[in-house]
């Protein structure tokens, strides 16, 4: 029988729709330096909701962000607990306890960085764990999906092995990168080498110093993870009889990644256009989604038989048993 989403499914994606904004808005808060333009924290100028007419010099962006945070922050605490409270399957609602953990952590080095004045190792945290979040909230909207919960078990073989495999270490490779851009951004190393895609006129810089070691080594993080994701999409596609879900996936993330590329070299060729640099931020993070989905998939669809058995027991349980009539 046709199963459905669970009833908390669609607020879990809404609060990952809502995280794509968050991450835009934190992009425009960096990318214009409005990072201490409120310089106090949880409050903005000692009130939760300043007049309009002090909504200048880059306070729109800064409260403009803050207000996107408290909302996501409601969010997610009613989908999470929502999940935690109603969902049978021990693993997704230990994924929204982290989640839960991951969005006070979050909340508490957001504040960090304005009362320690934009300290980088504090702000680069700040910006790596949004993604993290990003990535847990996107899992969870997964596992509640009826895609997720319809999903055909496949025998584990060596093919499926590999995209397993592959897919592990192109999100490892592209959460490292995020960080090394968070790094470049935070230490104003965006356009340390002016050009592109020569660096000086050069394959590799004749001169070096330290920003430009970092915005060097982000260049080459984003060919390391142009080879290595193409390997992966090629091992998905190169199989005609793979599950329509994880090509589709493949092919998703292969577009977002040549879009990565094409608005890293417009955001230097735009001198770090304040739009495109924004939106090359939100793409990353995209990026990151994609390959974690990926990954998800490819261990969703392919593993031993008994394993499956028991989860797709579990998961039929939970669905016949509507959680607004049978809480746990």
């Amino acid at each position: 029988m046709k199963q459905t989403s669970l009833p908390y499914h669609n607020l879990c994606r809404i609060t990952s729709g809502a995280i794509v904004i968050l991450i835009g808005a934190g992009a425009l808060v960096t990318t214009t330096g409005s990072g201490l333009s409120v310089p106090d924290w949880p409050t903005t100028f000692g009130t939760f909701f300043p007049p309009f007419r002090e909504w200048v010099h880059g306070v729109q962006f800064e409260h403009t962000h803050r207000l996107i945070a408290g909302v996501i922050s409601i969010l997610t605490f009613i989908s999470a607990g929502w999940v935690i409270r109603r969902d049978e399957r021990r693993p997704v609602r230990q994924l929204a306890i982290v989640a839960v953990i991951a969005l006070l952590a979050q909340a508490l080095l957001g504040g960090m960085t304005v009362l320690l004045k934009l300290p980088p190792a504090v702000s680069v945290a700040h910006a790596t764990l949004a993604q993290i979040f990003f990535s847990l909230m996107i899992a969870l909207a997964m596992a509640t999906s009826s895609s997720w919960i319809e999903a055909p078990r496949h025998p584990l073989n060596d093919h499926a092995r590999r995209i397993q495999v592959l897919s592990v270490v192109v999100t490892v490779c592209i959460l490292l990168q995020l960080i090394i851009g968070g790094v470049m951004r935070h230490l104003g190393a965006g356009l340390a080498i002016p050009d592109f895609p020569t660096s000086y006129g050069k394959l590799i810089p004749p001169y070096w110093n330290g920003l430009i070691a970092i915005n060097f080594a982000h260049r080459v993080g984003a060919l390391v993870i142009l080879v290595v994701g193409t390997a992966l999409v090629v091992t998905v596609l190169k199989n005609s009889d793979e599950d329509p879900r994880l090509r589709v996936a493949a092919l998703r993330f292969g577009g977002l990644v040549l879009l990565q590329i094409v608005l890293g070299a417009f955001t230097v060729w735009t001198m770090r256009s304040t739009i495109v640099t924004s939106v090359h931020v939100v793409n990353g993070a995209l990026v990151l989604v994609s390959c974690v989905a990926l990954a998800l998939w490819a261990f969703r669809l392919y593993g031993r038989e008994l394993s499956n058995s028991a989860v797709d027991e579990t998961v039929s349980s939970t669905v016949s048993s509507p959680a607004w009539q049978a809480p746990r």
